[in-house]
């Protein structure tokens, strides 16, 4: 509930502050002592454009500041958390606006944009007057009050589920029927480079392996001089060292068998006999395997050319060819998977669509059954708020689409996010005139009484907290007027109402009554606000029956209407 506002140096006003209360509060007085400031005042701290010409004259700054109570709502407290401001069931919107031009906006008293403090305040309060914040005749919100009308939250949910998996399997055709395009579109380049690489038939680590191979064949006949002088100087010599060893181990064996001390290095002289006996055996059987082959030579140095052109012309190592010759690999088997695959996404599309239509028809059903009730109700509401030959429709239309993706009896429709229906109030107040878009029509005072007769009829499921109704009592008067003083009544026991009227019938209705008159400080104008009493109360619902002077007459009328409206 809107629990205070206080404004300093905004118009006429100089400073003061009004506190409100749950139920209906009734704002009156004389032609231009205020209400409009008041409403305007309100405006502006719910984010309405600024002018400094509203500060008052002779200070340099106004303050619009505003308090809400208990305020629970889901979509203030993720607006307000994105902004990193701090949430709590108390919000505070101030406004201050300097006669620069500059403004300055706070919501908790955390610096805000103009931009946030209005979505913060199109969610508090629906204010229906001259101007702005009239969200009831915005067409892209009848759906959601239809919707809470005809209590369609599980429809809805049925349908937004049925429509995010339609559009997941749609994105993985998508991003398949992608793949495909791509793996086609590059099919013969795809096949080029793999009979290429396959043609060379690829090994791991071949490269060092050729290159050992060269190097062993280029020193053929080096290694073969080399081998069989190792091979005469270790054995084949008369005087060889294998020979020289073997003198030495006979030697030593005497001597330790003389002295133990030589037993130690006769086993390390027998330990290098064997060396040097295992290193010849090698060295002969090496000798005889060494290769002389320049044709395995020219074989090599060829294949050996071709990997280091292949590997230059595709910009990789040999283990790098090897990958994308697998990469390539896949690819053709994916192309070769990617049909049958896509067939599938198919088939189950098919089905979801099905559900879609299914679920979107269930939901479209329930919307218009709530419909004709509520185009009942609205209408009857206006006859008794003295629009009494209205014509309210509530438009439900389709947009056929030959690929639409729901299919209601053979049509194919488009599909929006909350279903496959587009919805819009359409009003006809007088006999003769076509229904046309609400917000379209003309009156003031027409659209306010419009928007009561809408309120009441979604009073159990409308969100919005606090509504603000300004010249709701334009061209009305007599019974219309106690009519649209119970409707405003019996509304604020569901919501905070703040109204502004001229009519007694509706002032007698007021659970607090506020009083704007104009008076002379200093010379100069000043508007002031006075929450009456009982007494106040009754003297000013008898002036507006009377006029300026009040009589006894008007007086006891003006208690008549009071206790009246206590039995409502």
């Amino acid at each position: 509930m809107l629990f205070s506002l206080y404004i300093k140096n905004y118009a006429l006003i100089q400073e003061l502050t009004i506190e409100f209360t749950p139920g209906l509060t009734i704002i009156t007085g004389e032609t231009g002592a205020g209400k409009s400031i008041l409403i305007g005042a309100l405006s502006l701290v719910l984010g309405d454009r600024a002018s400094s010409d509203l500060v008052r004259s002779g200070t340099t700054k106004a303050v619009i500041e505003a308090v809400f109570k208990e305020v629970r709502s889901k979509k203030i407290n993720t607006l307000l958390h994105s902004a990193e401001i701090e949430t709590t069931a108390e919000i505070i919107l101030r406004r201050e606006l300097s006669t620069g031009g500059q403004s300055r906006c706070f919501i908790n008293d955390t610096p805000s944009t103009v931009a946030l403090l209005k979505q913060v305040g199109d969610v508090l309060i629906d204010l229906h007057g001259q101007h702005e914040h009239q969200l009831l005749l915005n067409a892209e919100t009848h759906e959601t009050m239809l919707d809470d009308f005809a209590f369609c939250a599980p429809e809805l949910t049925a349908y937004k589920a049925a429509l995010s998996a339609l559009q997941a399997v749609q994105h993985q055709l998508g991003k398949l029927k992608k793949e495909a395009t791509e793996i086609h579109d590059k099919k013969e380049m795809v096949d080029f480079q793999l009979n290429e690489l396959n043609a060379l038939d690829l090994k791991s680590s071949e490269n060092e392996s050729i290159e050992t191979e060269i190097t062993l064949l280029e020193n053929a006949e080096t290694l073969f001089t080399l081998s069989t002088d190792l091979s005469e100087l270790l054995y084949d010599s008369e005087h060889s060292i294998y020979s020289s060893i073997a003198s030495g181990v006979q030697i030593l064996e005497k001597l330790a068998g003389i002295d133990k001390r030589f037993e130690i290095h006769l086993e390390e002289t027998r330990t290098a006999k064997s060396i040097i006996d295992e290193l010849a055996r090698f060295t002969r059987s090496y000798r005889s395997e060494i290769d002389f082959n320049p044709d395995r030579l020219d074989s090599l140095r060829e294949r050996q050319l071709k990997l280091q052109r292949i590997c230059k012309k595709y910009g990789r190592t040999l283990s790098g060819l090897i990958e994308l010759q697998n990469e390539l690999d896949e690819k053709i088997a994916l192309e070769e998977n990617l049909e049958e695959e896509i067939n599938l996404i198919e088939q189950q599309i098919t089905l979801q669509k099905k559900e879609l239509s299914t679920v979107a028809g269930t939901l479209s059903v329930k919307r218009q059954q709530a419909a004709h009730r509520l185009e009942t109700i609205i209408q009857e509401q206006l006859a008794e708020l003295g629009i009494p030959n209205a014509t309210f429709i509530v438009s439900i239309s389709h947009e056929a689409l030959s690929d639409g993706e729901i299919e209601i009896e053979g049509t194919h429709f488009a599909a929006f996010s909350t279903g496959y229906d587009r919805i819009e109030f359409l009003i006809s107040a007088n006999p003769g005139e076509k229904p046309r878009p609400l917000v379209k029509v003309a009156s003031g005072g027409e659209i306010s009484r419009i928007m009561l007769a809408m309120k009441s009829a979604l009073a159990g499921s409308d969100k919005l907290p606090i509504l603000i109704f300004d010249e709701i009592d334009t061209g009305i008067s007599g019974r219309v007027a106690e009519a649209v003083g119970k409707s405003l009544k019996k509304l604020s026991r569901l919501h905070q109402i703040i109204a502004i009227t001229h009519l007694p019938q509706i002032a007698a209705m007021a659970n607090l009554h506020i009083q704007v008159q104009k008076s002379m400080q200093h010379d100069r104008t000043v508007t002031e606000v006075t929450a009456l009493d009982h007494e106040s109360r009754l003297e000013a619902i008898a002036r507006l029956i009377s006029g300026k002077e009040i009589s006894t007459s008007s007086l006891n009328l003006a208690a008549e209407l009071v206790a009246a409206a206590e039995s409502v």
